[in-house]
């Protein structure tokens, strides 16, 4: 596992790199991001409505094909909807 990685590993997306304390929060609801560029970030998902996590997430990343700009897009996996899936990548 390289650095960049690394960093990822445990943190919120969204949560700058640098903070201190970028893990979940107590009292937070989270999804784990699984596969693509932001696999294993935890997304927080707290006070979203049933319609909004159903329909998965489009999350802006660096990392992903289309480099600064583009986004990540994420799926909630059938009967597991605590993890959300990778389903590729949108300028």
């Amino acid at each position: 596992m390289d650095r960049d990685e690394e960093l990822l590993r445990g943190r919120v997306y969204g949560q700058d790199h640098d903070n201190p304390h970028p893990g979940p929060r107590p009292g937070q609801e989270y999804v784990e991001l699984v596969g693509g560029p932001l696999d294993g970030l935890l997304l927080d998902v707290t006070g979203w409505a049933a319609d909004e996590t159903d329909t998965g997430v489009a999350l802006r990343t660096e990392l992903g094909r289309f480099g600064a700009g583009g986004r990540a897009m994420y799926d909630p996996r059938p009967g597991d909807p605590r993890r959300f899936d990778w389903s590729g990548d949108t300028p």
